[in-house]
Parts: C-alpha cells; structure tokens; sequence
C-alpha cells in the first residue's frame, strides 16, 4: 500500500519528554501482569472500597482461590465468564481469576433491564455467570434455552469494613425494572455465594495460562455500525494499551499513586485506565460504586487522589466543590478526560483547582479504548483529542472509500492502526470486515480532520450527522454554538426526518436556572454563530439530557424523543 499522509508521525514532536515514539510488543499476558505486581508490591495496598483495604498480596491469594473455585465448576480455557457487577473489590478478583484459567471474561452493565442483558447472553452464550446479588434473578430468570448453568451472587457489603456494614447504604442507582416479560420456561440454574466461591485452596501452579493471543474480554458495544455486539480484545491488546498509558504520562511513579475508580470497571474506558493500568504500575485503586461527591470527599481525606480518569461533568463537579473549599484535589498531578468532548471552561476550572493537568484523550471499545491522547505538558492543544500514542497510526480517509487518503487538513473518517486495536467482533465476521480492513486499519465511524503536525479534532460520528438541503450539518457544531447563550446551561442537536425525504436540523436545550425561553432570540443568536443551513428549525426545552452511565448524551433517545412528540 503506498505511503499516506501521516506515515512520517509528525506528532512525535508533540510527545511530552519522556514518551517514547513506540512501547516494547507485550510479553505479558494480564495473568502475568497481576502475578508480577502481587510480587513486586505485595504489602501495598492495591484496593479500596469504603476504608477497606486490600493488599496486592492478598488481591492475588483471593484471585488464585476463586480461579479454583471456578476451576471446580467446570470454567475452562474459552469459556465465556458473564460478570454483571458495579465496582467493587469482588469485580477485581473475578475479573483476574477468569482469566487465570484462560477464559474470556464479558463485562455487562448491571443497571441494564432484562431485555438488555438477555440480548448480550443470548449472543455470548456464557455458562458462568458472576452476579451483584440486586440482579441474580434478573439472570436466574432467563429461560432454559440460554446456557447459563452456574450463578454466583456478590454481596457488596461483605467487602466494607465491619463496622459501616450494617450502617452503610451503598450509593448504587436503582436498577431498571424490565418492562416486558421475558421468560417462557425459567432455566434451572445452580447459584452459589461468592464467599462459597472462595472457599478453596489456592489453584495449583501447573494450571496452563492463557496466551497472549488468547481472546481476554468481550466488551458490548454499539461500535460504528449500529446493535450491541461484543468486541474480542485479547490479553496482547489489553496489555499495550496500558503499557501505552503509562507511557504516556511519565511522570507517574510504580508503587506510589492513588487512582480513583469512578468509571464503572464494566466499561472500556474504566476497566483500562483503573483496572489494568492501575494494577499493572501497583498503585491503590480506590473504588466507587457509582460517582458521588460526598464519598469522594470522604475518600480523599484518607487517601488522596493522584490520577483521576474521568469524564467532563465529573471533572466540573469537583472542581466547582474544590473552589468552595468542600475538597482539596491539590494531590491529583494528571487527570485524563474521555467519551465526550471537554469544555476549555472545565480544564481551566480544574487546574486552578488542583494545580494538575486535565488533558482529553480519544478511543473506542475496539481500540481497547485509548488510542489517542493530549500531551501531558506544554504541547497540549485544548479543543482537540490529541495526538496519536505511542505505536499508533492514524489516516483520514474518504468515509465512501476508506482506500482513498484525504489531503492533509481535510475533513474524512478517522482510521486507526496499532496494537490495541481489537481481534473482531463475536461471531459477526461481516461487521468485523466491514470495520477491521484487511490490513489492520480500524475504521472509528468518526468525522475529523487532523492538523499538518498530527493533532486529531473529531467534527462527529458519521451517523450522526444531519444532511439538510444538500449540506452536511455537525450536531456538535451547532450543541458547541448553543452553549455559549447564556440562557442555554446544556443542549443535543439531532436530525428529524421531513416529509420529502430530508432532514431538519433540531436542538432539545436544557435553560439555566431562571431563564425564559426565547425561541426567536436563540434562532438569532445561533444566525450569529452559525450558517443558516446549520441553524436549528426546531427547539424544544428539557428538564434534562438522557445520558448514558458515564455521562455521554445519548442522542439517539433524544431523538426518539422529539419524534415522539411532534
């Protein structure tokens, strides 16, 4: 294939100092990555929940017990391991102890209804299945034509420390109630304690070890060409995106950082950068069921926060109580934002706060996530995601024909190649060929333009964006347009479809407190702001934006939404 307009890496200029062009290829598997650490830092603490601590010592002792607990239900090398669970120390060690014995760990969200959860099992086919205790009969309840055979119930409270037990309420929203009934006959399916799991010896040494081509965890995700489907990420790719994290923030020291776990470990971004990039550099990992400002603060007396992966309303929230002297976040020297784009006004807001630097990074599920990341320094470029990581190829293309490069600064699909980037998906080998090109090129669905020295802005996803009158429109263009009124506090702008087959421009906006909506006056601000192609025809005020569990606004619900209501 010939050169394209990339392949010099002119972002390697941009690289903090310290970060190398390319990470080593990974010789560990995750396996090995938690046996080593467990060696090297054994008396630290590698976990936290509530002021309860666990060592790496005893991470891995109760790793080895519940691999042979499992081992002894009948787990084996590919089997699919379904684990339904917030974060929590027991998430840790289920998620280490499958793949202990070489099989492939599947993370579900535990807030999803019925119908959301019967759908990922019907396609994973998982036998085993490792349950918080609130959904063990959501899953027991599935009929007897899925596989599942064992269920072991979580309790959550087991993991406090003996004296908030009885007292403590966990801050866990309240899972959705499916609205539908799903069953036909309920299968018989043997549930088991997770302290009953545990009850064993340590699994013999001898057992065989995955490798690392060996298929780690299948991750749902809707990817770039509609349903869920599970993304098979391998230990090798899981293992370079957190060699490529750490890489990239040098400035960490082994042994000696607090990261903060509130992203859910069952989403890509949470369970790479606070699971195995936090485990594999033997820092304490405090963990959070769900965000909330009051056990943070709580936390953070205890345990300072040095690394914080999170999300922009995350981020704003802390920093607005840091500025009101509710918390100090003086301790957090990184912090790296993702899934949504991050406002100038909150990195502002935050390093004023903490001293530290917020930079924005950019991936997706089959990127493993990350894949690209703002520099960790004075080359940083707020406004954009970055540049790519260390060993990782970027190209724009043209969306209609991914062979074809567009000139550089030129708006096209982004395109990703790297060692993070996924095997596949799960026995979907159309959708796999559709998004992984024959030569390793991941194409991401993204709209963006990259500069001449290599910093990647993303314009939308190519689904999203609204064709009106022969013209392309990007929601986030015109949402970024809306922000600035000062009446507008948030806003999501979709398509709805018109009579003749094209499509309106429409923003649902959420008002600050105390302002009146003034439906002419904000479609003579956004003329100011935008062309008029791009200014919406239809406003409509909301009291909130659906957001996903991570704080991304969905706006397809949006959409249906506004659908609904005409």
């Amino acid at each position: 294939m010939p050169s394209h307009p990339y392949a010099s890496r002119p972002w390697l200029d941009a690289y903090a100092e310290g970060v190398p062009a390319d990470i080593p290829e990974p010789s560990q598997t995750l396996t090995d990555m938690i046996d080593a650490s467990v060696a090297r830092f054994g008396r630290r603490p590698a976990l936290e929940f509530f002021g309860a601590v666990t060592t790496y010592r005893s991470l891995g002792e109760q790793i080895a017990r519940a691999a042979e607990g499992m081992r002894r239900l009948g787990v084996r090398k590919g089997d699919r391991v379904a684990l339904v669970l917030p974060n929590c120390p027991q998430h840790v060690v289920a998620f280490f102890a499958a793949l202990r014995l070489g099989a492939i760990v599947v993370e579900h969200n535990p807030l999803y209804t019925a119908r959301e959860l019967r759908h990922q099992f019907e396609d994973h086919g998982a036998r085993f299945a490792i349950v918080w205790d609130k959904c063990v009969d959501t899953v027991a309840g599935f009929p007897s034509d899925l596989a599942v055979e064992h269920i072991v119930s979580v309790d959550m409270t087991e993991a406090l420390p003996l004296g908030k037990r009885a007292a403590l309420r966990l801050p866990i929203p309240k899972a959705r109630e499916s609205r539908e009934r799903l069953s036909t006959t309920p299968g018989t399916k043997r549930r088991i304690a997770w302290k009953k799991l545990l009850d064993h010896r340590p699994l013999p040494r001898r057992t065989p070890r995955p490798a690392l081509e060996d298929i780690a965890l299948l991750q749902y995700t809707s990817g770039t060409t509609g349903s869920p489907k599970g993304a098979m990420l391998s230990h090798a790719n899981l293992r370079a995106n957190a060699m490529q994290g750490r890489a990239w923030v040098p400035g960490l020291v082994d042994g000696e950082e607090t990261f903060y776990a509130v992203l859910p470990l069952f989403h890509a971004y949470g369970m790479t950068l606070c699971l195995s990039f936090a485990m594999s550099m033997g820092a304490r990992l405090v963990l959070f069921p769900t965000f909330d400002l009051d056990l943070v603060t709580e936390a953070s007396r205890k345990s300072p926060p040095t690394f914080l992966p999170a999300v922009p309303p995350i981020y704003d929230r802390l920093a607005r109580a840091a500025s009101r002297g509710t918390i100090d976040l003086s301790t957090v020297r990184f912090a790296i934002s993702g899934a949504m784009s991050l406002p100038v006004a909150t990195v502002e807001r935050w390093e004023e706060a903490t001293g530290g630097i917020l930079v924005e990074g950019y991936g997706m599920t089959e990127s493993s996530p990350v894949a690209v990341g703002n520099p960790m320094g004075r080359t940083r470029r707020p406004g954009t995601v970055g540049v790519p990581f260390p060993s990782t190829e970027i190209r724009v293309v043209d969306p209609d024909d991914p062979s074809v490069d567009r000139p550089l600064g030129e708006t096209g699909e982004l395109l990703l190649r790297g060692p993070q980037v996924f095997q596949g998906y799960w026995q979907r080998p159309e959708e796999t060929a559709t998004t992984l090109l024959a030569d390793g090129w991941l194409r991401t669905g993204d709209i963006a333009s990259v500069s001449p020295d290599g910093f990647v802005t993303i314009v939308d996803r190519i689904k999203e964006l609204i064709i009106t009158g022969g013209f392309n429109v990007s929601p986030t263009e015109v949402e970024d347009a809306l922000q600035t009124h000062p009446d507008v506090a948030e806003a999501a702008v979709v398509a709805l479809p018109r009579r003749d087959g094209g499509e309106d421009v429409a923003a649902a906006v959420v008002l600050r407190p105390g302002a009146e909506f003034d439906v002419e006056g904000l479609r003579d601000y956004c003329r100011t702001h935008l062309a008029t192609y791009k200014v919406p025809r239809r406003f409509v005020v909301v009291d909130e934006l659906p957001r996903s569990l991570i704080g991304k606004v969905l706006r397809r619900e949006v959409r249906e939404k506004l659908l609904a209501e005409r």
